[in-house]
């Protein structure tokens, strides 16, 4: 059956309202609690490694913690990815969310290393299977004027729960709490956050566009028509959408892996090279020198576990404050631009730190202000990889497409990178046993390696990229299930784009 809608233009017509605060806030937590998950595990790495602990962890095994926590995050996204698209979006958030909060609840009661890394491996496939749904839905939702500044902005959030950790650390890592017990008090912060957040997420509808190609209209028609009166109800006049701005759809059965590949590879095979090249290069970037954060102080500056969250707070306020400060420049500069800008200026300031790592020339602090440099931009350019991602592709496809991207570039850059970061660190007690800190050269090779990284992220996205900004997501990639579309102009589509 064949429906005419405005729905799409109806939604993008709208103003910021209310509502899209409530939206931002109910989904955008994900990203706070993933923040405070993998900051908790960075800070982690000092007590669980300490000899006097009951643990007893290995450096390599610390870091394999955080690699195990990706690569749950890869399982989760893939898994709830596929549902995401055949079920909604609104389905899979208290679904996810639970999942999220019984395994990192469960961190909290570990024994020994490998209870704690399959809690660990649970807990990351809630929130992978948190990131599709929900940045699917976010895009969905917010207008087309508005899209990319939110989804930057909400992806950065991430960086405030990473300082919601930080501040916990101040007092768990402290004299004031045992050593055994403040990093299982950890992992029952994320979950008391979540409890709080599940009761507002019900009163957030499911995705109208989603609503709309799953044959669904009449329904998807009475939610635009709910957000719209809401919206009046505010004092905002709405001017009628011209039946000129309609799609016409029909419903598509769901697609296999193969007609999947066809469309990703063949029908948009520069997309694809742009979504895997960002995704993977910022991947690999944030989890080397995140995860590695607390070794990389302790190691090489004899900084002591309890101090080291004090050096945190300026490294996650650049982080934060890029996405919230740039975000705007995406929708109005343009995203070509501003990708090669934030990935670029980032690869080559890691570039230069590195050099001066080097040749021995920074301390703690000097080393955390550069940081704080390079993540400013990069935290945008990492925002907007998620952002690229969910946009260029089929509506159908959105939720897999952010599985996929995002389960190759945490297979390629994530999971890899503590463990091979951690490696290159050598051992975190050294000056403590030895007075002299591990060779510099090794770990000074990985920041070269991720600065050019970050760099050739940059140059794909401006020879690859698409002029997405203020644009429906109709627009950017027609959905599957529009009438007329053949595989010919679907060709021709990708040649424009």
């Amino acid at each position: 059956m064949t429906v005419r809608s405005t729905v799409p233009a109806r939604m993008d017509r709208l103003p910021w309202t209310r509502f899209h605060w409530l939206v931002v806030v109910g989904l955008g937590v994900s990203w706070i609690l993933d923040g405070l998950e993998i900051q908790i595990v960075s800070l982690n790495s000092a007590p669980l490694t300490n000899p006097a602990g009951s643990m007893h962890l290995t450096a390599g095994e610390a870091g394999a913690l955080g690699s195990i926590y990706l690569a749950g995050e890869v399982v989760g996204a893939l898994v709830f990815g596929r549902i995401t698209d055949r079920l909604g979006r609104r389905k899979l958030f208290i679904l996810t969310l639970a999942i999220y909060l019984v395994g990192s609840g469960l961190g909290g009661l570990s024994w020994d290393f490998w209870s704690l890394a399959v809690f660990r491996f649970v807990a990351g496939t809630g929130i992978g299977g948190e990131y599709t749904a929900i940045n699917s839905a976010i895009d969905e939702l917010i207008p087309a004027h508005y899209r990319g500044r939110v989804d930057i902005a909400v992806n950065g959030t991430y960086w405030g729960g990473a300082v919601l950790g930080d501040l916990a650390g101040l007092y768990l890592f402290s004299n004031h709490v045992s050593l055994n017990w403040g990093w299982r008090i950890g992992f029952f912060i994320g979950p008391v956050l979540g409890l709080v957040i599940i009761y507002l997420r019900r009163t957030i509808p499911e995705s109208p566009r989603w609503l709309l190609t799953h044959g669904r209209a009449e329904e998807a028609t009475r939610t635009v028509d709910d957000i719209e009166a809401r919206v009046a109800h505010e004092g905002v006049h709405l001017e009628p959408v011209p039946d000129s701005k309609a799609i016409e759809l029909k419903e598509t059965p769901p697609l296999g892996f193969g007609q999947l590949t066809r469309i990703f590879f063949g029908t948009y095979p520069k997309r694809s090279v742009l979504g895997f090249t960002m995704m993977v290069t910022q991947a690999f970037l944030y989890n080397a020198i995140f995860f590695s954060y607390s070794l990389v102080l302790k190691a090489f500056y004899g900084i002591p576990a309890g101090s080291i969250p004090y050096y945190f707070f300026p490294f996650a306020a650049g982080n934060l404050l890029g996405p919230l400060l740039l975000g705007h420049l995406f929708d109005t500069v343009g995203r070509r631009k501003m990708i090669l800008a934030t990935y670029g200026g980032s690869g080559v300031l890691l570039f230069v730190t590195a050099l001066l790592f080097h040749g021995g020339v920074l301390n703690a602090t000097t080393q955390t202000v550069l940081w704080c440099v390079i993540f400013f931009f990069a935290s945008a350019g990492a925002s907007s990889a998620y952002l690229t991602v969910s946009e260029i592709f089929p509506l159908e496809l959105r939720g897999q497409a952010i599985s996929y991207f995002f389960a190759i570039s945490q297979g390629a850059g994530g999971v890899v990178a503590p463990w091979l970061f951690g490696k290159l660190i050598g051992d975190p007690n050294a000056i403590a046993e030895t007075g002299a800190a591990p060779p510099s050269g090794p770990l000074t090779w990985g920041y070269i390696i991720g600065a050019g990284l970050m760099i050739t992220g940059g140059l794909v996205a401006w020879f690859c990229g698409v002029n997405a900004e203020r644009q429906s997501l109709e627009d950017i990639a027609t959905p599957l299930s529009a009438v007329g579309r053949a595989e010919g102009d679907l060709r021709q589509e990708q040649s424009r784009a």
